[in-house]
């Protein structure tokens, strides 16, 4: 799988601001950034990413994700993005 594939299902499906997907054809890092995720547990946000992608999972075109989901207001206010930048 591609990392715009990746960008094109979500963007598809998703109110996102701003997307970015960074991997290597199997293990993918994904930074989402949406105000869809103002008032989410950490895992609520999980499953919207994972839930575009399971059917990818299980058919074994993506091995591994690393999701990491924020609000505008989180994104503008994030102190250190070195830490979520891929």
């Amino acid at each position: 799988m591609k990392e715009h594939e990746i960008v094109e299902i979500l963007k598809k499906n998703l109110d996102l601001d701003q997307i970015f997907v960074k991997g290597d054809g199997n293990h993918f890092q994904i930074v989402a950034i949406s105000k869809i995720f103002r008032n989410m547990s950490y895992v609520e946000k999980q499953q919207v990413i994972y839930s575009l992608l399971m059917e990818f999972i299980i058919n074994k075109q993506i091995h591994a994700v690393s999701i990491k989901t924020l609000t505008p207001d989180e994104w503008k206010n994030h102190q250190n993005y070195s830490d979520i930048i891929l």
